[in-house]
């Protein structure tokens, strides 16, 4: 359980940038303290997911998919199924979803917190119930000039978006909040 003391107090010691965030943050401790199983999607009320915002070098793109089951242009991420290296899994998630090989970091602090609802859906042929995910993003970089494939059983799109249309692009009302929020935040 050291990651997962670890991930509390990166949680803990981050300093909310918004209302959204500092109520966030309360429930995602809350959560940790409460359960014992919120790494894993064991945990049918609420686990961690980790999301990136990964942008171009010149900072003026970020790279999204069109997710399958949101039927939405989205941000990359996945779920932490056990791993409390969040930024681990969002680079792993980068690469996985993206094709990209060579993603890093702009910093390795949390960049934002969010806890996002996800509504009850079929995933591979199995029914999820309604739950949350409590959700940590980090800022990420890869080269916009990299191989783009797409993840067939997760998304139908790949690419570079101008920063400017990312919410517009997005049909999710709560996620285009979010990236409005990121955008905000990286100025």
């Amino acid at each position: 359980m050291e990651g997962m003391d670890k991930l509390r107090r990166d949680i803990e010691e981050y300093k909310p940038y918004n209302e959204q965030e500092e109520q966030d943050k309360k429930v995602i401790l809350k959560y940790i303290d409460t359960f014992d199983d919120v790494l894993t999607r064991n945990n049918e009320f609420g686990h961690f997911t980790s999301s990136s915002w990964v942008l171009n070098k010149e900072r003026t793109k970020v790279l999204m998919i069109y997710h399958n089951i949101y039927k939405s242009w989205a941000w990359t991420g996945g779920h932490s199924d056990g791993d409390s290296n969040l930024l681990n899994v969002a680079i792993r998630e980068v690469k996985e979803e993206t094709g990209i090989k060579t993603v890093k970091p702009i910093k390795d602090d949390i960049f934002s917190l969010e806890i996002i609802c996800v509504n009850g859906h079929v995933k591979r042929g199995k029914y999820v119930s309604s739950h949350v995910h409590l959700n940590v993003t980090y800022l990420l970089e890869a080269d916009e000039n990299e191989e783009l494939k797409i993840k067939e059983d997760e998304n139908s799109g790949v690419g570079w978006v101008d920063i400017d249309k990312a919410v517009e692009l997005s049909n999710e009302v709560w996620m285009q909040g979010i990236y409005k929020k990121l955008i905000e935040k990286m100025k």
